[in-house]
């Protein structure tokens, strides 16, 4: 829901928005479309965001590899 305006309002913004060039007043017109048009909700899945870990390799690969990408950071370049 958005903020409601009074007549009144939105002729005070109307005068002050009538100065602007027609390239801002283009430019603002397609936002205030695009704010209007229905935009469709996508539904989001909570369970897609949990579950049992996928893989093909064992538990002593998988801690390997972690091991084996570490860094050293006793060898970090000095700036």
């Amino acid at each position: 829901m958005g903020l409601a305006l009074t007549s009144r309002s939105i002729d005070k913004y109307f005068g002050f928005l009538t100065r602007l060039d027609n390239g801002s007043k283009k430019k603002l017109i397609v936002k205030l479309t695009e704010s209007i048009e229905v935009k469709e909700n996508k539904e989001f899945d909570l369970r897609s965001l949990f579950g049992a870990w996928d893989d093909s390799k064992d538990s002593d690969e998988i801690i390997n590899e972690i091991r084996e990408s570490r860094t050293d950071k006793d060898n970090l370049a000095e700036f």
